[in-house]
């Protein structure tokens, strides 16, 4: 009988350590795969900044490529001027299937990346905050519905590639989102660059115009939280120095 309690707990203790190291194993093959995204995405962001061919060229692949920094988690580089600018040269329709197809796989990098993020420990406080949970659930309401509207009109989508993995949304549900809402998206896109075919100085300055419209309240937010940071201390070191000078003339009265 001893023995028979002995092995069980022999064998219990040989399963759950074979079970730590399958954990540490899967942990460690996520870590490396959301580094491969985005050192991916990165590469492919420098390649095209760093390489006039790439700025200038009408290959399909180009576009293709593009699509992964222009869609992948906040969007560094917008995605219009590029359409526009292929559009002169290729129909609506195959600019939409081609941009289509680079930006599913983008957001499948995205959900991955974003559930990794998530299931991280630092993550939990927000993943379960109040604000959050009410977002989810808001959400839950009408998911497709609402990922197919900001999908086709100019809403800032970025905020729904972090709700889809809090809310747990299935990842083929939100790739099938994406497909029927950005695909008439571009296709829109496209159609009214054939049909303007706008000089390539003005979608330059459109181009830019879009890089700074997103990124300028981000720099306005980071600069008033660092004002804010700056004048906590300052008002830190004010308080300390006072205590300080306080605590001298006690001393010195105390002296006397």
């Amino acid at each position: 009988m001893t023995s028979r309690i002995t092995e069980n707990t022999a064998d219990s203790r040989v399963e759950a350590g074979e079970e730590k190291r399958k954990s540490l194993l899967s942990s460690s093959l996520r870590t490396y795969i959301f580094v491969a995204e985005i050192v991916f995405v990165i590469s492919l962001f420098v390649w095209w900044f760093s390489s006039d061919t790439a700025q200038t060229s009408r290959s399909l692949w180009v576009l293709f490529f593009y699509c992964f920094p222009a869609e992948f988690i906040l969007a560094a580089v917008p995605h219009e001027p590029v359409l526009l600018f292929f559009a002169k040269f290729y129909p609506p329709i195959i600019i939409a299937l081609v941009s289509a197809t680079g930006t599913l796989l983008a957001e499948a990098l995205n959900y991955t990346a974003f559930n990794y993020v998530t299931d991280l420990r630092g993550f939990k406080k927000i993943r379960e905050g109040r604000a959050v949970q009410k977002t989810v659930n808001l959400f839950h309401r009408a998911p497709f519905a609402a990922l197919w509207v900001a999908g086709l009109t100019p809403i800032p989508f970025y905020p729904f590639r972090f709700l889809v993995v809090l809310a747990r949304y299935p990842l083929w549900k939100y790739l099938l989102a994406v497909l029927v809402s950005r695909t008439p998206r571009f296709y829109l896109i496209a159609f009214f660059g054939r049909l303007l075919k706008i000089p390539d100085y003005l979608l330059a300055g459109l181009f830019i115009i879009l890089i700074l419209a997103a990124n300028i309240p981000l720099l306005g937010r980071l600069l008033r939280k660092k004002q804010v940071n700056v004048a906590s201390l300052e008002t830190r070191d004010e308080n300390n120095s006072g205590g300080q000078s306080e605590g001298k003339s006690e001393a010195e009265n105390q002296s006397r």
